[in-house]
């Protein structure tokens, strides 16, 4: 079983996660400061991570991050992901 969670604290953004799978904190998490931080597990796919930043980049709120991110991905009923930008609500996708 894995925990995750994805938080923002002013323009701070952090990803915690906990798992019994060794090295799970490098196909997890994915932040950037001032852009924003995701989680993605359950059959992670790890694309998710430089995509939804880069999506987060351009603006996209963390709602529109998870719905592109999983409309693109055929495999997204095995999927978990969360997001949480500079500003506005975090998303998830589970």
């Amino acid at each position: 079983m894995t925990f995750s969670i994805v938080a923002r604290a002013g323009t701070a953004h952090g990803v915690a996660v906990a798992s019994k799978f060794l090295a799970v904190g490098a196909a997890v998490p994915a932040a950037e400061a001032q852009v924003g931080a995701l989680a993605t597990q359950s059959y992670a796919n790890l694309a998710y991570r430089p995509q939804g930043l880069a999506l987060l980049r351009t603006g996209v709120d963390a709602a529109g991050v998870v719905a592109a991110l999983t409309a693109a991905d055929p495999d997204r009923a095995s999927r978990q992901v969360g997001v949480v930008g500079a500003t506005g609500d975090g998303a998830t996708f589970t």
